[in-house]
């Protein structure tokens, strides 16, 4: 079920010097930043600012973004495409999420895999999955702090369609899950087979290492220990009137940032209310205003 809300997507190239604004404003929604940011990543397209403001009934986002060049945004296309993506993402937010169970489409069956991580253990799936006669479409695969995540798409390698059989899927669950406990794995590994197109593929690794606690630090000593927690992210939280959290971070640039950390606030049950976003040629500034969705 989706429901319609009042959106409204400007892109500019001549406010700005070295980069094209996107301004969108829309009547205010649970999940609507996420949806915004999501749809910029998806383009490739890099958040060098971003001022964030959807305290009450309305929401307004404007982002200075480029393209991978580091230039703005000349094609009329591809500007015309990025508009109606967010006027579409933003204007109909899905009023369930992540709902999961067997439900293959007709075109592949989603696989989502949670366990310990540990050399070979991509082998090992692949080669589970060749001797059931899974043809693989695509994977994403994650790991963190001695955990492991994949999202991978399989159809049936003779017919080339997704594979509806319930015995041979109980079966393919069943044996990944034995692949990804291993001979140790202290913690429960977990095989779903899921709906595709219910979330996007990278949010919902968010949520399943999330789920999967890979935050939980694990100590390192040596000399990689050393330089991990000398590059390790600047993060500091300061509680104001109002009741709002403001979280200011200073961390290492990269491609995702900004969808990565609006993940992990949505995931933590926080909600981005005011913020800044401010990037140099190495570092990435943010200071988001958030409040718990209690």
């Amino acid at each position: 079920m989706y429901g319609f809300c009042c959106c409204r997507v400007v892109i500019d190239n001549n406010a700005c010097e070295d980069a094209t604004v996107i301004q969108v404003d829309s009547v205010n929604k649970h999940g609507i930043l996420l949806e915004v940011v999501q749809v910029l990543t998806d383009m490739n397209l890099t958040i060098r600012k971003a001022y964030i403001a959807s305290d009450g009934g309305w929401f307004m986002d404007v982002f200075n973004v480029v393209d991978n060049d580091g230039n703005k945004i000349r094609d009329k296309e591809i500007i015309d495409y990025i508009q109606r993506r967010i006027e579409t993402s933003a204007g109909f937010v899905p009023s369930r999420r992540g709902s999961v169970g067997v439900m293959p489409s007709e075109e592949h069956t989603s696989i989502e895999l949670a366990g310990t991580d540990r050399p070979g253990l991509l082998s090992e799936v692949c080669a589970v999955l060749a001797d059931l006669h899974c043809n693989v479409v695509n994977a994403e695969i994650w790991t963190h702090n001695t955990r492991a995540a994949a999202v991978v798409h399989v159809t049936d390698d003779s017919t080339g369609c997704a594979i509806t059989d319930p015995k041979r899927l109980l079966m393919i669950k069943d044996l990944l899950c034995n692949v990804l406990k291993g001979n140790d794995d202290l913690k429960t590994a977990k095989t779903m087979l899921s709906a595709p197109g219910v979330m996007h593929r990278e949010r919902r690794l968010h949520q399943i290492m999330f789920a999967d606690r890979d935050y939980e630090r694990v100590e390192k000593t040596g000399v990689r220990a050393v330089e991990e927690r000398s590059s390790r992210p600047q993060v500091n939280l300061l509680n104001i009137e109002k009741d709002y959290t403001v979280i200011t971070m200073r961390a290492k640039d990269r491609p995702k940032l900004l969808f990565d950390i609006i993940c992990t606030l949505t995931d933590m049950q926080y909600v981005v209310f005011h913020g800044m976003v401010n990037t140099t040629r190495m570092d990435a500034n943010q200071s988001p205003y958030t409040r718990r969705n209690f």
